[in-house]
Parts: C-alpha cells; sequence; structure tokens
C-alpha cells in the first residue's frame, strides 16, 4: 500500500508508517499543485493521501478520485502533535475506501 503526505506534514511521520510505502508531495515534485490536480496525479500512484486540509472534502468531488483521503485533525500540523494520530491511521489503512475521506483526531 502506497501512502502521500500531504506538503505541509513534516516528511518525519513517515516513520510512524512501517511496512508502507510512504512519499511526500515535495519528494514526488507535486509542491505547489493545487488539491483537484494533486488528488489527479496522487490516484495514479498512490493508495491513500494523508493531509491537515479540514477542507479538502468540500472543495474536491471526493468520490471521482480513485484514492482515498485521511485528514488529520490536530491542534497544529506540527510533528508532535501529529504523531499520536499515527496509531488510528494505521488502524483504519485496511479498511478506507477510495473516493472516502475520514477525518481522525480532535
Amino acid at each position: 500500500m502506497r501512502l502521500l503526505l500531504d506538503e505541509c506534514i513534516d516528511r518525519k511521520l513517515a516513520r510512524e508508517f512501517p511496512g508502507y510505502e510512504v512519499k511526500t508531495v515535495p519528494q514526488m515534485g507535486w509542491a505547489g499543485v493545487k488539491n483537484g490536480q494533486l488528488l489527479a496525479l496522487a490516484e495514479a500512484e498512490f493508495d491513500i493521501f494523508i493531509t491537515v486540509d479540514r477542507n479538502l472534502s468540500f472543495q474536491q468531488n471526493l468520490p471521482q478520485f480513485d484514492i482515498a483521503v485521511i485528514v488529520l485533525q490536530a491542534p497544529s500540523n506540527r510533528l508532535a502533535d501529529l504523531k499520536p494520530l499515527a496509531p488510528q491511521v494505521l488502524a483504519l489503512l485496511a479498511t478506507v475506501a477510495k473516493g472516502q475521506a475520514i477525518a481522525i483526531g480532535a
């Protein structure tokens, strides 16, 4: 399973997902790409997109994309705030469906 971390998420969060192939938006050369185009690029190479953008599901028609979206809801996008959400993400990975957005956290 391949995971893509949004550019506003610290790349060190990838360490919290052992056994998964994790890349970041900047690593893919997609930094600055807007959400709709980013999801179109991501669905070709990834299974799940992890972001902190709470508006994504309102701004995009997610069912049209062949990728699942997990929205991390934390006090900030600092690694210290996001790391505690990793176990919930790991628990979701097996069940989240493509075209679906799930929010976890506060």
